[in-house]
């Protein structure tokens, strides 16, 4: 191929705007640092698993969090799952409820603390716990909570006075089996949200045949139980509809769940991450029923083929080309897929990540722009699996190129700590100052507030979804962002992590520009919102509009709520 010289100045120019944009992305990503901030936030928790030593998977799987705005005031709030003491498991298991662990919920106060409202609220569950997602079941405007247990699960109504109710055996969603995540979506698009349990194993505490460094029978040497799915009857009530939708699956050893219309056809998917064994992807027909295509379409196996040890799956835009890529931790050295529109390429390797995760066990990953400059990155956190083994949590920053880079030592002293044995995590901005923060969860430990300082020096937008039609949350939702040449999409979900929930709020970051030049929202029901010109550094309520076509609504104060460094003008 012969170039002209009008071409190679062209080949020039383009050559130094891709340097340009670089330069300033690694400029960006270098100055951001976590800062552990939790005892100034008055956040007060340390998981226990219900004895001393572990002993027992029982005890090495939870916990998780999820991050909900329970009260509505604009700034997320803190739901922490804890562990506690079990009968013929544990030592003074019978001690009195008064003297039990709880689980806590913590109410963001605005200001960068938190106050403890889990009495006052009634949601402190003293079951031992593994996971939590929270949404608006019920489409009342208030944001309700489920609790996957080892033992009854809990759904607990939000009354909205800052109170709650437990109704699981009311709504029927108990789940007789050991849960331990789950997630809302509607799935026959009705309006109304239901709910995905995952389910782990059957658990036998007098099992002890093992080996014997492992300390504690693995999965494999427990039978696997089925998920359930829920469908919401729109009275407060739920009709399990697992088999009739081709969901009954009884050898299944979930770990994590998440949601996501990976294949855009308009409805929402299921991907359940499975512990020793294949994962599945159910997708979803429109009609009601779905059909396991992991092996199929190449998310089943991990990075050299092998049924790992898969722990919290999150899809997300990885290299921005308008579809959701999907990033599972595991006990290994993790799994990157690449969706490719119809299958998905297994591209660990190849992005760097398998080098780096390699010598750890990894449970959340955290897919999020930490640094605003338009690209996601990876947060996992790390714990040994049988032992109270500390391991540190690693930052991987995107490239841009299709690779990652580790940037944990950089980025803040709490990626030095070697004291923490990390199991979920969940990502949101708890001060609304325009950069995500990190909460990590950590077995028989504190649970980490980690403070994003500095990535607030690029521009941002977030949205939050308020659903007319179909379900209150907006939960499935796709939206697309376009500002200069960065596009990228994103989608409304509960579930997702390990056994947690970040914030439902889609957030973007935008770099140096400062207007996103469109976004497109493709709701649930159908209907499709456009919005052209808008500035950057706020936050855009966005209500479904009744319309199938696709108005253009272009943003004013009296149409579009706007939040701007937390404060709602």
């Amino acid at each position: 191929m012969i170039l002209t010289r009008g071409a190679l100045v062209g080949m020039g120019l383009l050559l130094c705007t891709v340097w340009t944009c670089c330069l300033y992305g690694q400029e960006q990503g270098r100055s951001v640092v976590f800062k552990a901030v939790t005892e100034a936030a008055g956040i007060e928790f340390t998981h226990t698993f219900g004895d001393s030593e572990m002993s027992s998977i029982l005890e090495a799987t939870g916990p998780g969090c999820a991050l909900l705005d329970f009260d509505s005031d604009g700034h997320i709030d803190l739901y922490l799952v804890n562990g506690n003491r079990v009968a013929g498991i544990h030592a003074a298991a019978e001690s009195t409820d008064g003297d039990r662990p709880t689980n806590k919920l913590f109410r963001n106060n605005g200001d960068g603390t938190f106050s403890d409202v889990t009495q006052s609220a009634g949601v402190g569950d003293t079951g031992y716990g593994m996971g939590a997602v929270a949404a608006d079941y019920n489409n009342d405007g208030h944001i309700d909570l489920y609790v996957c247990n080892y033992g009854r699960n809990r759904l607990y109504r939000n009354n909205g006075d800052g109170t709650f109710s437990e109704l699981a055996e009311h709504a029927g969603v108990v789940c007789p089996e050991w849960s331990v995540h789950a997630a809302f979506f509607d799935y026959d698009r009705d309006g109304l949200l239901d709910l995905y349990v995952g389910n782990y194993l059957d658990f036998d505490p007098e099992y002890r045949i093992f080996f014997g460094p492992e300390g504690f029978p693995g999965p494999l040497a427990y039978a696997g139980v089925p998920d359930r799915l829920f469908r919401n009857n729109g009275d407060g009530t739920f009709s399990d509809r697992t088999k009739a939708a081709g969901l009954w699956m009884p050898d299944g050893r979930a770990m994590s769940v998440t949601t996501c219309d990976f294949d855009h056809d308009g409805d929402g998917d299921v991907f359940v991450a499975n512990d020793a064994m294949e994962n599945y992807l159910f997708a979803n027909d429109g009609k009601g029923s779905f059909t396991n295509v992991a092996f199929e379409i190449g998310v089943a196996l991990g990075t050299f083929g092998e049924a790992t040890s898969s722990m919290g799956p999150t899809f997300a835009d990885i290299d921005n080309d308008e579809d959701f890529d999907l990033f599972i931790p595991d006990m290994g050295y993790c799994c990157l897929y690449r969706n490719d529109g119809i299958l998905f390429t297994e591209i660990t390797t190849l992005a760097g990540i398998s080098e780096v995760c390699g010598q750890y066990t990894s449970w959340a990953g955290a897919v999020f722009d930490y640094d605003n400059d338009g690209f996601r990155d990876i947060f996992i956190s790390n714990g040994d699996a049988h032992h109270t083994y500390a391991e540190e949590d690693l930052l991987l920053r995107n490239r841009r190129d299709g690779t990652f880079e580790d940037v944990s030592l950089q980025s803040g002293a709490y990626f030095q700590h070697t004291e923490y044995i990390g199991r979920g995590a969940a990502v949101g901005d708890f001060d609304n100052d325009g950069d995500q923060d990190l909460f990590v969860v950590n077995v028989n430990g504190p649970a980490i507030l980690l403070r994003n300082d500095g990535g607030n020096a690029a521009n941002w937008i977030r949205l939050r979804t308020v659903g007319t039609q179909g379900n209150r949350d907006g939960i499935g939702a796709r939206i697309k962002v376009v500002a200069g040449g960065l596009t990228q999409v994103a989608e409304v979900r509960s579930g997702s992590n390990y056994l947690s929930q970040d914030d439902m709020r889609p957030f973007f970051g935008l770099a140096d520009h400062t207007v996103v030049d469109l976004i497109e929202v493709e709701w649930p029901s159908g209907a499709r919102q456009r919005l052209e010109g808008v500035a950057a550094k706020q936050t855009l309520v966005l209500t479904e509009p009744s319309a199938i076509a696709e108005p253009v609504q272009v943003p004013t104060p009296g149409g579009v709520s706007h939040e701007a460094n937390g404060r709602t003008e």
